[in-house]
């Protein structure tokens, strides 16, 4: 445990940050799974409407800070190739 008192305000923080953040992975986490079962049954309609949903989630999350942008592009690319795949 910290002694200094602005390391116990940083740790306040990082877990704050933490918490607010882990919210958001699972959220990105769930999009990308309703996207992957949209496309396993090959339902061509469902799973755009789902890109389209997941695609902005994941670039709120990159926009904040959540994950780093170039993951979002990377995600995002390959539920594009998923898609057309259809």
């Amino acid at each position: 445990m910290a002694n200094i008192k602005s390391q116990i305000k940083r740790n306040r923080q990082n877990q704050a940050r933490y918490e607010r953040n882990r919210t958001v992975r699972t959220r990105l986490k769930t999009f990308r799974k309703r996207f992957h079962t949209h496309v396993e049954a090959g339902d061509a309609d469902a799973a755009a409407k789902a890109y389209r949903a997941a695609a902005r989630e994941f670039d709120k999350a990159a926009t904040k800070g959540v994950i780093h942008p170039n993951k979002a592009a990377n995600v995002k690319s390959r539920m594009a190739k998923h898609l057309q795949a259809l």
